[in-house]
């Protein structure tokens, strides 16, 4: 099996876009049933924040694999792979190792640094572990990731940086409102992990008063008794818009909460001398409707506004060392994999070696008749010990060897030499019609798709 990655982000999809292969926590079991239920297909684990949505995968087969995941997030999508294909980005093999770290340690990140992506990368794992998708590669791929975020923010000063995007957000929204938000009302729409994240943050930048609604109106109690802050019913949401200066909209809604009307009602109740009203949507899909950008006396900051404006970001000194980091831990994760690409190769080696002998003590028993239980005991003892003594350097040193950079030749030596059958990983017969579909050959670009061996790596990038 070898590992694949095939997503799109901020940096090459708009919200719009996002919003289409966003997957509700309500779907994403039925979404890695779909995807481990693909012929190519082995295992998933399926990322989908507001500012990406990724597949890790383990496929027996290139082509076959990005046909299999292009085709479910297809049907995710409700359009067809061409609608989106210009927007992702595709890594297999090693590239796809060092994407999944580069995530992890937040290198990836809209704000680089910022540690939120390693909790939803560990909530990605638990989910695909408890629908039963990630099988022994995922798992070690996202136990290491996980480890190599934590190292990243634990070794280096990544963190000085590494903002949550609601601090980033917030950061914006201080230069519109005179740079401070002191004693500014806000309003947190959501009670969920990124609302109470954005109630926090606005309560150390002494924002307030402070007030939280959400639809289920229990946790926006309990959330807002935790910092001070007032509770509104959901049906109260036009008036809360109409007292504050920042809303932070952080929902799972499937559809715009704030939308024109909504919004139009508010500022018509609201004093015009206050100043804009600022609207940060750190939700996928949109939680703020596109056309409310365009009502006067309204500023909105989405996560494509943020992604233009932190592009060239802080920290170049730290991410340059966690990428050395990043670097080193890929190699030890290869290692790691050639290593045990190698054992079903000894393993079946050993197995020839027994047949062998089993065959010849056979052969003997026939032969030598008049040998007594115990003689017969003894040469099977003795034959055994030769041939494992035998085995032994060889099968260490090729362990030893698979783990260097081009190792997975040896044991294809081995299985050549002894002619040893060793369940292998299918190719790919033919492209599928998927595949065909998005152009693999210009949508996700000539150097993304191994033109002739399925199992061999493709030396492109994230685009």
């Amino acid at each position: 099996m070898k590992l694949l990655v095939v997503g799109a982000s901020y940096r090459t999809a708009p919200v719009a876009t996002l919003e289409r292969l966003a997957v509700a926590p309500a779907d994403l079991t039925r979404t890695l049933d779909r995807l481990v239920a693909q012929p190519y297909v082995a295992e998933a684990v399926l990322v989908s924040t507001c500012n990406r949505v990724e597949v890790y995968a383990a496929v027996s087969g290139f082509h076959g694999g990005l046909g299999d995941v292009c085709a479910v997030l297809a049907e995710q999508a409700g359009a067809p792979p061409a609608a989106f294909a210009s927007h992702l980005y595709v890594h297999y093999d090693a590239a796809a190792v060092d994407h999944v770290f580069r995530v992890a340690a937040g290198l990836d990140s809209m704000v680089v640094g910022e540690a939120q992506i390693l909790g939803q990368l560990r909530d990605a794992y638990h989910w695909a572990s408890g629908a039963d998708t990630a099988g022994r590669l995922l798992h070690e791929l996202m136990q290491q990731a996980l480890r190599v975020g934590k190292r990243a923010h634990a070794e280096t000063n990544i963190d000085r940086a590494g903002q949550s995007v609601v601090t980033a957000a917030l950061d914006l929204t201080a230069e519109l409102l005179d740079g401070d938000l002191a004693g500014r009302p806000a309003l947190v729409v959501g009670a969920g992990a990124m609302g109470a994240l954005s109630v926090a943050t606005l309560s150390r930048r002494a924002a307030g008063p402070l007030t939280v609604t959400n639809r289920g109106a229990d946790r926006a109690v309990r959330l807002a008794e935790s910092y001070g802050a007032n509770a509104v019913p959901i049906a109260g949401l036009v008036p809360a818009l109409s007292t504050v200066d920042i809303v932070v909209a952080a929902t799972a809604a499937t559809e715009p909460v704030l939308t024109v009307d909504v919004v139009t009602r508010a500022l018509d109740r609201r004093d015009p001398d206050r100043g804009p009203l600022v609207l940060l949507d750190l939700a996928v899909p949109r939680d703020v409707a596109p056309e409310v950008a365009g009502l006067p006396g309204v500023e909105v900051i989405d996560i494509d506004r943020m992604a233009a404006l932190l592009a060239d970001g802080p920290a170049a000194a730290d991410a340059a060392e966690v990428g050395r980091i990043v670097t080193a831990e890929v190699e030890a994760f290869l290692s790691w994999l050639r290593g045990a690409d190698v054992a079903p190769t000894v393993a079946a080696l050993r197995g020839r070696a027994d047949d062998v002998v089993t065959a010849e003590l056979r052969r003997l028993a026939q032969r030598r008749p008049d040998f007594s239980d115990d003689q017969r005991a003894e040469v099977a003892r003795t034959v055994h010990r030769v041939v494992q003594r035998l085995l032994h350097q060889p099968t260490v040193k090729v362990r030893q060897l698979a783990a260097e950079p081009g190792g997975d030749q040896y044991a294809a030596l081995l299985r050549e030499l002894f002619d040893l059958e060793v369940p292998q990983t299918s190719g790919v017969d033919a492209v599928p019609d998927v595949v065909d579909t998005v152009d693999g050959r210009g949508s996700f670009g000539v150097a993304d798709v191994p033109a002739t061996d399925t199992d061999q790596p493709p030396t492109g990038g994230e685009r």
